[in-house]
């Protein structure tokens, strides 16, 4: 079915916990294991379509942030999502204490059971109206984003627009854009700090309503970490400083001299890769799709079944419009059984980058689509981002067409890009523990953790004052701070994760893929280190995986430069 014909129905609060509790009696009062079972896959079928329902609503509120109706559905969302937090728990309760849970685990596997016991560790009917308000503010700080008319060059222009700007070989079209949008998110500088600083309150009574110290240990159990702890990610932020910081900023260096900037960088000179510009795609929208076509044509007949169905079914939106939300994500319609992709292509390389990284999502997706139950479908996040950072290394196999003569240029870019990420995305994660260890902090003292930070995790970075980005503020246009708290370290794993299987890649493309169809087809039935293993990969936690992916990136590096600039 195409997306534009997907009916979407309110799901209303009482209709569904009325619903709920018929199920919830058949399961309590169910004989044998197959009554049992039928009224748990009735409840899987149920959870569903109200996820597809309200993935409906959010999905057509972030492509128009101006349709009223669709506003008035998120708000009613944001509101009712918790109550429903509340009536999930109570079948998770019931499954985990079941008579028949053995036999349960012995069909579907124990892993929903160990993630259903982290879920009621993580939530309580206590904690709705702070879960609802945070909602509430998550919503404010999108649309907040969404209505930005960034004034430049005679024009307004949405965030999204003002990428090609920034990165801009011309010098003063590069600063004047970083100036630009810095002086949008510097005018609403309050409001930004005064929505984080209501949302870190928020969560650190949510965290001591549950009995935590503080929202540390709530945000682990809500990004579901079954397989590693707070001290696992402390020892892979040293390794990240020992062996990823100091090949990142040898990198740096390097495109200071090969751009004639100034070391070290400011935010602005940071973007600019070569003193040509930066790799551009050749064509418009249209030829990248159709890139994209072949480029899953020519992997697997799974994949070239997947991308024919996402086209043919209108599961993508992906041009920068005014009063479209910023950024980009991959979600999915259950009752359907398809994904969905949002981006917002503003005619740099993020735009062949979004069309590898969110489609390794919606693939993955699609490709569990059949698995029974829903709580197998999908592993946590840290395993999701492996999809989708894998695929844009698979994507290298169309870099000619993608990118014409900057073809070799994006290469080397896409893989600095990987290798530099890392630091920063780990800084992110640090400062999320400082900030919710210490919820008391002030908006200017959270700014000045940032910019500490910042030293040690991108020394190629210098703080000149200029507004916004200068100032050590730029930590407010990282949306996963604001919505997704603890989200961000995911990535980072995921990246080493993905650096393992491009090293794969460089001796033998084919089996680096059968490695990686491993991985996706076991979707959400294993852990995130048990899915590394059955692609036989090393974990992000043993130091030397580190020490290997960034020693083979770095050397690619070395002796690519030439070809690349």
């Amino acid at each position: 079915m195409k997306f534009s014909e997907m009916k979407y129905i309110r799901p209303e609060l009482e209709e569904c916990k009325k619903k709920a509790w018929v199920i919830f009696e058949s399961f309590r009062n169910a004989e044998s294991i197959e009554a049992a079972e039928r009224a748990f896959l009735e409840w899987d079928s149920f959870s569903s379509h109200i996820e597809t329902m309200i993935n409906l609503a959010v999905v057509r509120n972030t492509i128009d942030t101006t349709d009223k109706f669709y506003e008035n559905e998120v708000e009613y969302i944001d509101s009712m999502t918790p109550e429903l937090s509340a009536v999930r728990q109570e079948f998770v309760r019931l499954m985990a204490e079941s008579r028949f849970r053995t036999e349960l685990e012995e069909k579907y596997g124990k892993l929903m059971f160990v993630n259903g016991d982290i879920f009621l560790r993580s939530f309580s009917p206590e904690i709705i109206p702070e879960t609802a308000e945070t909602n509430k503010l998550e919503t404010a700080y999108q649309k907040l984003i969404a209505s930005a008319q960034i004034p430049f060059e005679g024009e307004s222009r949405t965030i999204s627009q003002m990428n090609p700007f920034k990165q801009s070989p011309d010098d003063k079209i590069r600063n004047d854009a970083w100036r630009a949008e810095g002086l949008f998110y510097s005018e609403h500088g309050s409001e930004l700090d005064d929505i984080f600083d209501k949302m870190v309150d928020l969560r650190t009574k949510m965290a001591r309503k549950l009995g935590f110290d503080n929202f540390v240990e709530l945000g682990y159990l809500q990004m579901t970490r079954n397989c590693y702890d707070p001290e696992d990610i402390s020892e892979f932020r040293k390794a990240v400083v020992k062996y990823i910081v100091p090949i990142a900023e040898q990198l740096y260096k390097a495109q200071a001299k090969r751009t004639g900037a100034e070391y070290p960088l400011t935010f602005a000179d940071a973007a600019l890769g070569f003193r040509d510009g930066n790799p551009m795609p050749q064509g418009n929208a249209e030829d990248i799709l159709q890139t994209s076509k072949k480029l899953y044509h020519s992997l697997s007949g799974e994949t070239g079944e997947f991308i024919d169905m996402m086209f043919e079914n209108e599961l993508m939106d992906v041009l920068s419009k005014k009063g479209k939300a910023g950024g980009g994500y991959c979600t999915e319609f259950p009752d359907y059984g398809v994904p969905f992709i949002f981006s917002n292509f503003n005619g740099t390389a993020d735009d062949v980058e979004v069309m590898t990284h969110e489609a390794g999502h919606a693939f993955a997706f699609y490709s569990a689509r059949n698995i029974v139950p829903s709580d197998n479908k999908c592993p946590t996040l840290d395993a999701c981002e492996i999809h989708s950072m894998t695929m844009e290394f698979f994507g290298w196999k169309m870099s000619d067409e993608y990118f014409g003569k900057d073809a070799a240029k994006f290469r080397y870019n896409h893989l600095f890009s990987a290798v530099t990420f890392i630091p920063y995305g780990t800084m992110v994660d640090h400062f999320q523990h400082i900030i919710y260890e210490k919820p008391e902090l002030s908006p200017e003292e959270r700014h000045d953790v940032w910019r500490r930070l910042m030293g040690i995790y991108m020394p190629w970075i210098k703080l000149d004052g200029s507004v916004f980005y200068g100032e050590g503020k730029g930590w407010q246009r990282q949306f996963h701070i604001y919505e997704n708290p603890f989200y961000y370290i995911d990535y980072c794993l995921a990246q080493t994760a993905a650096l393992e299987f491009w090293v794969i890649m460089q001796d033998n493309y084919e089996e680096a893929w059968e490695r990686y169809m491993r991985l996706v087809r076991k979707a959400g039935t294993l852990t995130f280190t048990e899915l590394l293993q059955t692609a036989g990969l090393r974990s992000p936690f043993d130091e030397e995986c580190l020490r290997g992916v960034a020693e083979a990136a770095g050397k690619w590096l070395e002796n690519n430069i030439i070809t690349a600039g």
